[in-house]
C-alpha cells in the first residue's frame, strides 16, 4: 500500500474541507455544524458510526477484511484521534477562508486534524481488504479545556470496536516549534499535566480616599501573585520543570472604590505527580499565609485537569520509524525535552500504549523561533501538510495492525 500517493490525490478535497471548517469554528463540547460535516464526509465509506451522548463526538470503526498475519485470538485494533474544536480568539490572519464567526478561530490547527483524520478514513477504507484488523477514528470535541477525551472514554470509546485498541496515535500540527513537514516527538513525557488554581480574596470595600476605613483585598491579592512566583523558585528543585502563570485578575469597578473581593486564576504545569501534589499544597499555604498577614479571607481551589502526556517508548520508536520510511529520514525528529502545553489525549494513552507526534505546518516566510505560536490570533498553518499528515495517520494504523513494535 502506498498511502502517501493515495493521500496526495485527496489534497484538494482535504484543503477544501479544512477551509470549510476554518470558516465556521465552534467551541467546547457542542459542535453541531462540525459534527454534521464530519458525518457527511464519512458517509458511504462503510464505517460503523456512532455519536456522543454528552458531546458532539463522532466515533467511526473500519473493519479490515484481510486475514490476520499473526496468530491472535482476535484481530488487533488501532485508534487514531483528531480533535475538532476551536478557540475563543479573534482571527488576525489574512486568508480568504478566515473565520466568519466573531471571537472564534481555529488557532490550534484542529481544522487540519479533522481534515487529516477524514482523509485517513477515506484512504484506509479504500484498502480495507489489506487491513488485518480494525481502525477506530476518534473525532473529538472539547480538547481546549473541556476534557472531550474524558467524555468519550466515559462513553465507552475504547470498547467501541468490541476489543480494546492495541495502540493509539494522534498528530498535532504546530505553527512554530519545528519546520514544515517535519515530525517531532519523544518517548516518555511529551506534554505537561495541567491544573487550575482559582483564588477569591475577600475584604471589606470602601472609598478609595480612606483605605484605613476599609480592608482592601487588592494589595493582598497582588502580594499572593508575587508570593506564588517566589515560592515556586524557593520550594521546588531548580531542576524540576514546573510553571505557574496567573492569567486572569479581576478587581473593582472604578478607580476610587475599594472592592469587597478580588479573584484571580492561574494555570499550573508539571511533569511529576509528586511535584503536582507539592504545588497544590504550596498554593494553599501561600495564599492563606498572605491573607492572614493582611487580615482578609481567602478561598483557594486547586483543580487537577489533564495528566502528563506520556508516550510509550516502543510505540514512539515505531512511529518515528514509520515517519522515516514514509516521508524520509530527515523528517523524523527526536525531541530532547517535553513542552509545557497539555493535552487530554493523555487520558487515552494512559490506558492504551500510544504516541502523539507534532507535525510542522509553518507557512512560508517564517522560522520556528519567531513564528506566531498555536493559540495566537496570528497562528497560521500550511495546507500543504495535509496529505503527509493523512498518509502518516493511515500508515501508522495499517502497519501497526500487522507489525507490533519490538521492545
Amino acid at each position: 500500500m502506498n498511502l502517501l500517493d493515495d493521500a496526495r490525490t485527496l489534497a484538494g478535497d482535504l484543503a477544501d474541507l479544512r477551509h470549510r471548517l476554518h470558516r465556521r469554528p465552534e467551541l467546547g463540547l457542542q459542535l453541531p455544524r462540525t459534527q454534521e460535516t464530519v458525518l457527511s464526509e464519512l458517509d458511504g465509506l462503510g464505517l460503523e458510526l456512532s455519536t456522543g451522548r454528552t458531546s458532539t463526538s463522532v466515533t467511526a470503526v473500519l473493519r479490515g477484511t484481510a486475514p490476520a498475519i499473526v496468530d491472535l485470538a482476535a484481530p488487533p485494533v488501532v485508534l487514531l484521534r483528531g480533535d475538532m474544536d476551536a478557540l475563543p480568539v479573534q482571527e488576525q490572519v489574512d486568508v480568504d477562508y478566515r473565520s466568519s464567526v466573531d471571537g472564534m478561530m481555529h488557532a490550534c490547527g484542529h481544522d487540519l486534524h479533522t481534515a487529516m483524520l477524514v482523509g485517513a478514513a477515506r484512504v484506509l477504507a479504500a484498502h480495507r481488504d489489506q487491513l488485518a484488523g480494525d481502525v477506530v477514528f476518534m473525532f473529538q470535541p472539547g480538547e481546549e479545556g473541556y476534557d472531550g477525551a474524558g467524555h468519550m472514554l466515559a462513553e465507552g470509546l475504547l470498547d467501541v470496536a468490541g476489543r480494546r485498541p492495541e495502540a493509539a496515535y494522534a498528530l498535532h500540527v504546530m505553527s512554530n516549534l519545528t519546520g514544515r513537514g517535519t515530525v517531532a516527538t519523544r518517548p516518555g513525557p511529551l506534554m505537561a499535566a495541567s491544573d487550575g488554581l482559582f483564588v477569591t480574596v475577600r475584604g471589606r470595600g470602601g472609598h478609595g480616599s480612606s483605605p484605613h476605613s476599609a480592608n482592601d483585598p487588592v494589595p493582598a491579592a497582588c502580594e499572593m501573585v508575587l508570593a506564588l512566583q517566589t515560592a515556586m523558585t524557593r520550594r521546588l528543585d531548580a531542576f524540576t520543570p514546573a510553571v505557574l502563570t496567573v492569567g486572569t485578575f479581576h478587581a473593582g469597578t472604578q478607580r476610587n472604590i475599594i472592592p469587597d473581593t478580588v479573584t484571580f486564576e492561574a494555570t499550573v504545569r508539571t511533569f511529576d505527580p509528586a511535584v503536582r501534589t507539592v504545588i497544590a499544597q504550596l498554593c494553599e499555604r501561600v495564599c492563606q499565609g498572605v491573607a492572614a498577614a493582611h487580615g482578609v479571607a481567602v478561598d483557594v481551589r486547586y483543580e487537577e485537569e489533564y495528566p502528563v502526556t506520556v508516550n510509550d517508548a516502543d510505540e514512539t520508536r515505531f512511529a518515528l520509524d514509520v515517519v522515516a520510511e514514509l516521508l524520509g529520514s530527515g523528517v523524523a525528529l527526536s525531541m530532547p525535552n517535553p513542552i509545557a502545553g497539555s493535552e487530554d489525549f493523555s487520558r487515552v494513552i494512559a490506558q492504551v500504549p500510544g504516541a502523539m507526534l507534532f507535525l510542522g505546518a509553518m507557512i512560508d516566510g517564517q522560522n520556528p523561533a519567531e513564528a506566531p505560536a498555536n493559540h495566537s490570533a496570528r497562528a497560521a498553518f500550511d495546507d500543504r501538510v495535509l496529505p503527509a499528515g493523512t498518509a502518516l495517520l493511515a500508515t501508522l494504523a495499517a502497519r501497526r495492525l500487522t507489525h507490533p513494535p519490538s521492545s
